[in-house]
């Protein structure tokens, strides 16, 4: 039951999330401060920010209609939020340059990692 609650927020979040980027991934200059110099900037925005995100939504929704891939999903998303968190953890440290938009994304970050986690070690 919980995890299918996780896995419908997490494709809710995810999906919707992933088709904005991928159609307009100029959002992302006012939002995150990202943004492309190029083509191939803009491509690359549409691929990490609209493919990606998109693609997790997906796999939210493949695994809620497949519960065997329940735990493969969550140890998808395990990996990914921890590399997400102590990516942006190791920037600020090199970087610098903390904002609201860096404060949320730690925050989401933590708690998808936290939740994931803890589905799996019970489910």
């Amino acid at each position: 039951m919980l995890e299918n609650i996780f896995l419908i927020a997490t494709a809710i979040i995810f999906l919707p999330y992933g088709v904005m980027c991928f159609l307009k991934p100029g959002m992302l200059s006012d939002a995150a401060g990202v943004s492309a110099v190029s083509a191939t900037g803009t491509t690359e925005l549409r691929a990490m920010y609209g493919g990606l995100q998109g693609a997790i939504g997906v796999l939210a929704i493949t695994a809620f209609f497949n519960p065997t891939l329940v735990n493969p999903f969550l140890v998808a998303l395990i990996t990914i939020s921890a590399g997400l968190l102590l990516g942006r953890i190791a920037g600020l440290i090199m970087d610098g340059g903390y904002t609201g938009y860096t404060g949320m994304a730690l925050g989401f970050e933590t708690v998808l990692l936290i939740g994931a986690l803890s589905l799996y070690l019970i489910y």
